[in-house]
């Protein structure tokens, strides 16, 4: 969903990349900076200090900030790989599997609640590379894509509500699970 807004967002985002750019620093740097943000807020769900849900909320939109960089930085200096594109993938995953791990260690949520959160939102990637893999694209398809999802986590968690958080994490991931599954059974061409 929110990949549809990036096409509105495109001036303001390649101002972003072209500055990021201007320190000479390749797209999987700002990756791996991406990363290392989400692994510290991840530390600080699990650690459950106080205010640990506005300290990792906080980290984790600075993550998100820079999984938008590294991509502007690569589209503005025409570095776009496929090995990037890999690393950045599997970044997210890593990170996105750590957050959910630092909230079960925070005693946050209730275990089955994050068991199925992380689950879901596993298959939801997991149902993009099938897809991808037999030429159905599907960004943008589905009302809960990984910037969605952790968008909620950060927001609602900051607020104080991180059961409601991934309980809505659930539903849309599911939600968006048997979007992508319909869009590609609709797209399947048989020999």
């Amino acid at each position: 969903m929110l990949n549809n807004l990036r096409e509105s967002l495109n001036p303001v985002l390649e101002k972003i990349g072209k500055g990021f750019a201007s320190t000479g620093l390749p797209p999987n740097f700002w990756t791996c900076v991406g990363l290392v943000f989400a692994l510290i807020s991840a530390v600080v769900y699990g650690l459950g200090i106080e205010f640990g849900l506005i300290i990792g909320g906080i980290l984790l939109l600075v993550s998100g900030f820079f999984d938008v960089v590294d991509g502007q930085v690569a589209k503005v200096t025409g570095k776009t790989s496929k090995k990037g594109s890999y690393f950045d993938s599997m970044f997210d995953k890593i990170a996105e599997v750590a957050i959910f791990l630092g909230i079960l260690v925070g005693g946050y949520v209730e275990p089955y609640l994050v068991l199925l959160a992380i689950t879901l939102s596993l298959l939801v990637s997991y149902a993009r590379a099938k897809s991808d893999a037999i030429n159905i694209k599907l960004q943008g398809v589905g009302i809960g894509e990984r910037a969605e999802r952790l968008l909620v986590i950060a927001i609602i968690g900051i607020i104080g509500f991180m059961e409601y958080a991934v309980v809505i994490v659930v539903i849309i991931a599911g939600i968006t699970l048997i979007q992508r599954m319909v869009v590609t059974a609709k797209n399947i061409k048989e020999d």
